[in-house]
């Protein structure tokens, strides 16, 4: 073979590239925990379909007669492989090589992926784990550089296709970047951290040591921040949960979400959603529960479950069809509308806005949180700007009032302009303000004025009267509410509105008129 030398050579080549950092740097990531990049995409992609792109990136050493002595291979590994049967383009950081250092990355591997991914129409997968920037590399370079990507599509491909990123170790400056500029993120108990700057840099800009999980573990980033969506507790995990997020999207913004055939049937009526609401309103309910009665069994995704807790945001599927799926957790905040609460689910509508996939929130919104807190963190600009994006929204839509819909924050429950579909269950009540504490403002100088039994029998007698004055069944009688239905009927109509909803999504295939809100 007249080529038998070069084939040689690319064998060899190769061989560098799939030693990454050497056996002692593979062995301490080993020790350490984590598994490595490569080791990481055989986890992710359907076994066999992986194909490399830039194999022979690196920096070689030649003796003094230019033969090949080693590579030490680039610290990006980018290339292209199959989730569930379906392409999509994948970049991992190579920790065993100058701890993924972005300062010695070849930024034009990762950007080419990454434009890869947009041209072609493919989900992105970012398995991130990197130190961030290094001042070795001004010696290298003998000078500085102005910080930023003019080759990265970095904010425009999320309106395109489905952007994923796994932190599955210590990440700093460009790593946050990746992993927050995704439409879903995931980290990993205990062994990933994600910080703006690393722990030393930390403690000099603050003066005292803090540890790096301290600084940017996985308790911050999932239920303070807001950074990363979801955790998880082992890379494996973490990995799945990414498989099962894309499971619900469709490959770009051309394509419609993925129907699945369902074993379980659309017209399951569950007796127990007919006492599932208590009737005393002061008692809390499972909204979870609730949920897993109504959908398809076994498909509930919940995104973002410690951020913004009083809101639940999932993804799921009726009769086989992905649909976006919103609620009220009782149990937090009384399900009330918080600043994290409204930015998490403002996010996710933008997600199903983007991709196609119809919403169903299930309603029990007794309105955006008050206090001292509250006013500091903004809960009204957070709820205008959710009630902004549900606004923007073309996907279709479908309220379910299962129970409370109060003041501002329930404004958020559908869509108002054009076609406002929303259904009620018995147990609804609406307003603008609650009648409890609503009858005690109103009538409040005729109660003073009274002995405190007569002014406690006088707001019961008051809060009956307003309480019939709220029943669902007025609201009906004129059209106020399209229809009031009997709980375990829930299913069985949802599963007759989704494919209405599909039917015309074909009409909104293509990038919305804005990108994400991230």
């Amino acid at each position: 073979m007249i080529w038998d030398p070069e084939l040689e050579e690319m064998e060899r080549r190769k061989a560098f590239a799939l030693s990454m950092g050497g056996d002692e740097a593979v062995a301490r990531q080993h020790d350490a925990g984590r598994l490595t990049a490569r080791e990481r995409i055989a986890l992710l992609l359907d076994e066999g379909t992986w194909q490399e792109i830039g194999t022979f990136t690196g920096a070689a050493t030649y003796d003094a007669d230019g033969r090949l002595v080693s590579v030490k291979p680039a610290n990006t590994i980018i290339g292209t492989g199959r989730v569930r049967s379906r392409r999509v383009a994948v970049e991992a950081d190579d920790y065993t090589i100058r701890g993924g250092s972005t300062e010695a990355q070849i930024a034009e591997k990762w950007e080419f992926i990454n434009r890869y991914a947009l041209e072609m129409r493919m989900p992105m997968i970012r398995l991130v784990e990197n130190v961030g920037g290094s001042v070795r590399l001004l010696e290298k370079m003998g000078r500085t550089k102005i910080p930023g990507y003019r080759m990265w599509p970095l904010a425009g491909m999320l309106g395109y296709v489905p952007v994923v990123a796994l932190v599955l170790g210590p990440s700093a400056g460009l790593g946050p970047m990746k992993a927050a500029s995704s439409h879903f993120s995931v980290m990993v108990r205990g062994t990933s951290q994600v910080f703006a700057a690393g722990p030393p840099v930390a403690r000099v800009a603050l003066g005292r040591d803090i540890d790096k999980e301290e600084l940017g573990g996985a308790h911050i980033h999932t239920e303070e921040s807001g950074v990363i969506d979801n955790a998880a507790d082992s890379e494996e995990e973490a990995i799945c949960q990414a498989r099962q997020f894309l499971s619900y999207l469709p490959q770009s913004v051309f394509g419609l979400p993925p129907h699945r055939p369902s074993d379980d049937v659309p017209d399951r009526a569950e007796e127990e959603l007919a006492s599932i609401i208590p009737r005393n309103q002061r008692r809390v309910y499972d909204s979870r529960r609730l949920l897993s009665l109504v959908f398809d069994r076994g498909t509930l995704f919940e995104i973002a479950p410690a951020y913004g807790p009083s809101s639940i945001t999932m993804l799921a599927r009726l009769n086989g069809y992905p649909v976006g799926v919103i609620a009220n957790d009782p149990y937090r905040f009384g399900g009330g509308l918080t600043r994290a609460a409204a930015e998490k689910v403002e996010t996710f509508v933008d997600l199903c806005d983007t991709f196609h996939v119809p919403i169903v929130n299930f309603v029990d919104q007794p309105g955006t949180v008050i206090g001292l807190e509250a006013e500091r963190e903004g809960a009204v600009r957070g709820t205008i700007r959710l009630i902004s994006a549900i606004e923007q929204s073309r996907v279709p839509w479908c309220g379910m009032i299962v129970r409370r819909l109060f003041g501002l924050a329930g404004t958020s429950y559908g869509r108002l302009q054009g076609l406002n579909l929303h259904y009620a269950w018995p147990s609804a009540r609406w307003g603008s303000i609650p009648i409890q504490g609503g009858v005690r403002a109103a009538f409040r100088r005729e109660l003073d004025a009274l002995p405190p039994d007569e002014a406690a029998e006088r707001l019961a007698r008051l809060e009956e009267q307003y309480d019939g004055l709220s029943s669902p069944f007025r609201t009906a009688e004129a059209f106020g509410v399209p229809e009031i239905i009997d709980p375990r009927r829930t299913r069985p109509i949802l599963c007759q509105w989704i494919e209405d909803a599909y039917a015309v999504l074909p009409e909104q295939l293509g990038p919305t008129a804005r990108t994400m809100r991230r």
